[in-house]
């Protein structure tokens, strides 16, 4: 059975300010070290003035790759907390740099870990993070009788029809999830007393932004 995952959909970006030191915390959507590799070149000949522009990305599922840099701050007060941060909230398939102007005054280890932490939870409110679902699709073939039935099933248990086609007969497309697919399909069966024809038509996953429901392959 295929596991439920955290992605992040959209980047944006969060700052905050530390004893005049700037945190600025851009954060996007990879989904490999060449596209991690591009975005935080941009962002460092965006803000090429920057005293520091330290980096973390976790890209993929089962056993993702993870990198993460200091980029010049002191060992693991920087790229590690940010990371930490990344692999704490399982988000997947997100790079995020955070910017550094220095405002005069040392910050220390532990204020240095808070910042790069702290900048990171800001860059990642401002972003869009989707819950991934596996799903299943079926096709439901029954009559003009059977499709009120289905209409109340999908109602009572979550299950979208993403689609109806009338004719002599009534096709519909419905989204369930995976765990609910089979038992989905015996309560069909049984509404109908076997008259409807249901096949699996696809294996997508989906998520919910904002009431709007969107599929992906993966």
């Amino acid at each position: 059975m295929r596991q439920s995952y955290l992605e992040l959909y959209e980047g944006g970006q969060g700052e905050l300010t530390e004893k005049r030191s700037r945190f600025i915390a851009t954060v996007r959507p990879v989904k490999s070290e060449e596209e991690a590799a591009a975005f935080i070149e941009e962002t460092r000949k965006k803000y090429w003035d920057a005293n520091h522009n330290c980096t973390a990305f976790s890209i993929g599922l089962t056993n993702p790759q993870v990198r993460c840099s200091d980029d010049g701050e002191p060992g693991g007060t920087a790229g590690r907390p940010m990371l930490d941060v990344l692999l704490g909230k399982k988000i997947h398939n997100v790079c995020v740099v955070v910017t550094r102007y220095f405002g005069g005054t040392l910050l220390g280890t532990g204020g240095l870990v808070r910042a790069y932490s702290g900048a990171v939870q800001e860059g990642l409110k401002n972003s869009v993070i989707l819950e991934k679902l596996p799903g299943t699709n079926l096709g439901i073939t029954c009559d003009y009788t059977g499709i009120g039935k289905l209409q109340y099933l999908a109602g009572q248990t979550g299950a979208r029809i993403l689609d109806t086609e009338y004719t002599d007969i009534v096709s519909a497309r419905v989204l369930v999830k995976e765990e609910e697919a089979e038992s989905f399909v015996k309560k069909v069966t049984e509404a109908t007393n076997g008259r409807a024809s249901i096949e699996v038509l696809g294996t997508p996953y989906f998520a919910d932004k904002n009431g709007e429901l969107l599929l992906f392959d993966q």
